[in-house]
């Protein structure tokens, strides 16, 4: 009977078998592990419920295994296995108990009519083998000696070598042993489980730390197609300008050897002319031969021809190799900043905006990162900090450092964005970002046409510009606020050097049905 209510402590109540792998819930009733996870994937999410108690879970609770409870599982279990194995000596039913005097084993009904005399010990059933007999006295083990740590018979406790030790019965010493192997198993367990944690946690810091060396890869990758096309595109602008400079030298030099040429032309047709009357045998025909007028002039004009013509000569221009030097040192230092910017700037800064600046015309998303035209008036009160134009501020001031941040501007229309000083007027034209001295700003308006604008003068960026992401970098230290066209390849678009008097905000401006997103994540820019 003892068995049986045992056996129902330890089965699981959605199976009604012997649990497996037992997990405790926090309402402190247990379930097979494959049982209760297979029930629960079969509720709605949120809904979880306890089978026993009907206790509910307002997440999906995490499970945790039962250790104590998983091992008096699998104990009862290779118990049950090996006593199911052993029959009655009389019936051939499964025996409950077995008789050391008797070496019989007998099921419940026939132990009820076994002889309960002192002599007959009566111990879980089991099968008796020579194994089971001290070799000694040929009686069976029924003893533990805890000092030899042996197994003995009787005999062996009273009169043989084992008396006056510690000595306790086979089952007692079997419960201690499997109690002691459990507490080892308990550990074991504990250190087990800790040293997967570890190679988890290992395992984790390799997969970040190749899924890094992969982006920082096509990173590298990026930058050096960068600087080689800026390379291609410096060296072109240097040939290009050699050849200019090379042809306005040269063009006055081919018109004195043209010059010349027709003047050497001139004198070997008078050579020819000379040297042909001199090949002339009969006297009175040479003579008769009528003179040319220029035949005989030599000298006239050389000395004034040899003076213009040294002059000339010296009157040439040559390469001006200093503003092709200009050009190259310019260029090439304009390559390096942009290496900077990307090696030591890789992460953006967090830009959010601040609402107390915002014109009313102006929506903004509750993370701060969104601003867009709104065809209804927000109603905000009127402070000194806000503006009455489509503008807002960043929350947060630069005042030192190196930072920059993205952002993304709706597919068409009119935006603005760059930095200010919070000294900037809030009403007024001259409240309009670029068009101060306060203010830096870069303005995308129709067909995708770029232009910068400062102190309101405005430079037309050449080209259209098919990207909508648009990085801002600011160096305060050296005075530079840069925008980039976040485009494959990036392009640089303008930078604004000035020294700066007052911390930067941020500031972003729209106009009807245009929106501008700021965005520090890193897409596939790969900088």
């Amino acid at each position: 009977m003892a068995t049986a209510d045992l056996r129902a402590e330890l089965s699981c109540s959605i199976c009604m078998d012997i649990y497996t792998d037992p997990v405790t819930l926090r309402c402190g009733h247990n379930f097979c592990r494959v049982c209760i996870t297979t029930t629960w994937d079969h509720q709605e999410e949120g809904e979880y419920t306890c089978p026993e108690c009907m206790h509910k879970f307002r997440r999906r609770p995490d499970l945790k295994r039962n250790l104590r409870l998983c091992n008096i599982a699998e104990a009862f279990t290779q118990k049950q296995e090996a006593v199911d194995k052993i029959i009655c000596t009389y019936c051939g039913f499964p025996a409950v108990k077995s008789c050391l005097h008797c070496k019989t084993s007998m099921c419940d009904n026939h132990l009820r009519t076994h002889d309960r005399s002192v002599e007959h010990t009566i111990i879980p059933p089991t099968v008796f083998g020579r194994e089971r007999q001290c070799s000694i006295h040929k009686k069976f083990l029924v003893y533990y000696c805890t000092e030899d740590t042996v197994c003995i018979c009787a005999s062996c406790r009273l009169g043989g070598e084992h008396r006056g030790h510690l000595v306790v019965s086979l089952d007692e010493a079997w419960v201690k042993k499997k109690e002691k192997l459990r507490n080892v198993m308990e550990k074991l367990t504990s250190k087990r489980e800790e040293t997967e944690r570890r190679a988890q946690r290992l395992q984790e810091c390799k997969n970040e730390v190749q899924d890094k060396a992969a982006g920082v890869t096509i990173w590298v990758a990026s930058l050096f197609r960068d600087i080689r096309r800026q390379l291609e595109d410096l060296e072109k602008r240097v040939v290009s300008e050699i050849s200019r400079q090379e042809e306005q030298v040269l063009l006055p030099v081919s018109d004195l050897i043209q010059q010349l040429e027709v003047k050497t032309d001139e004198l070997s047709r008078k050579m020819r002319h000379i040297e042909e009357l001199c090949n002339k045998t009969d006297p009175v025909t040479f003579l008769q031969q009528p003179d040319k007028g220029d035949l005989y002039d030599t000298q006239d004009g050389d000395n004034e021809d040899r003076e213009r013509h040294d002059k000339q000569v010296h009157d040439v221009g040559n390469l001006d190799e200093g503003f092709i030097s200009e050009i190259l040192r310019t260029g090439l230092s304009e390559i390096i900043r942009y290496v900077n910017v990307w090696i030591y700037m890789k992460e953006p800064t967090d830009v959010l905006l601040d609402v107390s600046t915002a014109g009313n015309d102006l929506h903004i998303s509750g993370d701060l990162k969104t601003v867009s035209w709104s065809r209804v008036n927000q109603n905000r009160p009127e402070t000194p900090e806000r503006f009455q134009s489509n503008q807002v501020l960043s929350t947060r001031s630069f005042s030192s450092g190196r930072h920059y941040w993205e952002v993304e501007m709706s597919k068409s229309g009119w935006c603005e964005v760059g930095m200010c000083y919070p000294s900037i007027d809030r009403k007024g034209d001259q409240s309009d970002i670029g068009y101060n001295n306060k203010s830096w700003c870069l303005c995308r308006w129709i067909n995708n046409q770029y232009l910068v604008i400062h102190d309101s003068e405005g430079i037309q960026l050449p080209h259209n510009i098919s990207c909508d992401r648009v990085r801002i970098y600011l160096d305060y230290e050296a005075g530079q606020l840069s925008f980039y066209a976040l485009c494959d390849p990036i392009r640089h678009l303008h930078t604004f050097t000035a020294a700066f008097t007052e911390p930067l905000h941020a500031v972003l401006c729209v106009w009807r049905d245009c929106s501008i997103k700021i965005s520090g994540v890193l897409t596939n820019y790969n900088v």
